[in-house]
């Protein structure tokens, strides 16, 4: 059985100002993105295209998007394995290429996730490297977003193991 999830967000552009898109440096790039019940994300285009510094441009949502949805799969399968993780936090970085005439694309993702876990997981067997890999290979098979995009997606990931 297939089950369908479905995503609504409204974006509204903030950016006319009194001219709106009479040139291209006439307006701003500033827009909302808003999802009932949660804070709204202000957002804008990156710097290099004329956007707010200050707000999420959607390249780094996107990026962003990527290495949530690996941390909430790779938190799943290892509670399923039996290993206890404790901390998480990724450096997650994104290489996009624009070409001369400005269409572009994301060339790869690496995701760099710091993970503490436990020494030894609840069975007493050892927490190792080839475990942990496992459950990341796991996870990036699992990512919706991952299994959605068209250019390499790479985990480079790191350990720290903390006492019983």
């Amino acid at each position: 059985m297939t089950v369908t999830h479905t995503y609504t967000v409204d974006v509204t552009w903030t950016g006319a100002g009194h001219t709106g898109t009479t040139s291209y440096t006439a307006y701003s790039r500033d827009h909302e993105v808003a999802i009932p019940g949660r804070p709204v994300l202000l957002g804008s285009a990156d710097p290099a295209f004329r956007g707010d510094p200050t707000r999420y441009s959607p390249e780094q949502l996107f990026v962003a998007s990527l290495s949530q949805c690996h941390m909430l799969w790779f938190l799943h399968l290892a509670a399923r394995d039996g290993l206890v993780v404790t901390g998480y936090q990724d450096e997650a970085v994104g290489t996009m290429r624009v070409e001369s005439a400005g269409a572009g694309q994301f060339m790869n993702v690496v995701l760099r996730p710091h993970i503490t876990v436990r020494v030894a997981a609840p069975d007493t067997s050892p927490v190792t490297d080839a475990r942990l890999a496992a459950v990341h290979e796991l996870a990036h098979e699992h990512c919706f977003v991952s299994r959605s995009v068209n250019f390499p997606v790479l985990i480079e990931p790191t350990r720290i193991v903390v006492g019983p």
